[in-house]
């Protein structure tokens, strides 16, 4: 049997609970994919992002809906080795990818704040390309510790409440949807499918980066320690987005417009 078809077959044997059944649950429970979506799977070239791919292939054979991807991978300007890993593992896997290059590391390498300014120049290029693809959805490889890391970051560094969603509408891009179909799949599960199958992915290929320990590192350590008290720390974390009391917040902002317990004290 071929490599693709083995890990194919892990996706809906060997990691149906961890993995498969997270993937379809969150499509269901946040209506992340409709009949004759036509959807840009963007791939980094690493794990999440490849495992993100394999699932999509198998919706798209074996799903409810008819559905049509595209699978596109923006070279921000890897090297020469990490480009060539990224090819491999494509053909290794069976997924035919577009790959076009922009030259956002070279810019954000000079930037003030080059991570933020990568982030939004590397979306921005990104949903350019699928919206020139006819693609009303792009689809990325966030998933469940992620979420979790996100709202950490908000609570310690900006001291503010605020998660990352199972997908967005563009303001820029007014007919095409963000979605994260892995929003409920843990990392470590990802890991595991990874190294079961023996798989080889890039890390993170920026040269910023790689001179940072970085928050999110912090953040996944902290997750860690959390745990050490309780086991499903991470779990209620990200569980708190989905039982937020509002009668208890002091106040809290939608659409850009603050709203303060006092507006409604007196009633």
């Amino acid at each position: 049997m071929e490599k693709y078809r083995i890990v194919e077959k892990s996706i809906i044997k060997t990691y149906r609970k961890k993995i498969w059944s997270k993937f379809i649950k969150a499509i269901k429970d946040y209506k992340l994919i409709d009949a004759d979506d036509k959807i840009a799977v963007c791939m980094s070239g690493g794990k999440d992002s490849f495992l993100l791919a394999k699932c999509m292939q198998e919706l798209q054979r074996h799903g409810v809906y008819k559905i049509d991807l595209e699978f596109i991978i923006m070279d921000p300007g890897y090297t020469k080795e990490t480009l060539n890993k990224i090819k491999e593992n494509l053909k290794l896997l069976n997924i035919d990818a577009k790959i076009f290059k922009t030259p956002v590391f070279k810019i954000a390498d000079t930037a003030d704040s080059p991570c933020y300014l990568c982030a939004k120049m590397r979306r921005g290029y990104l949903y350019d390309y699928a919206s020139k693809l006819g693609c009303n959805k792009i689809a990325l490889g966030h998933h469940f510790d992620d979420v979790v890391e996100t709202i950490l970051l908000n609570l310690i560094y900006n001291g503010s409440y605020s998660s990352m969603m199972p997908k967005l509408k563009s303001d820029n891009f007014e007919n095409i949807e963000l979605i994260r179909p892995l929003y409920l799949v843990r990392e470590a599960d990802i890991i595991n499918f990874k190294n079961y199958n023996n798989l080889e992915f890039i890390d993170c290929a920026c040269s910023v980066t790689k001179k940072q320990s970085g928050k999110r590192s912090e953040m996944k350590k902290l997750i860690k320690e959390l745990e050490k008290y309780n086991k499903d720390a991470a779990k209620a974390i990200f569980t708190s987005t989905s039982n937020v009391n509002l009668n208890t917040i002091i106040s809290y902002q939608k659409d850009r417009e603050n709203h303060s317990f006092l507006d409604e004290y007196k009633n």
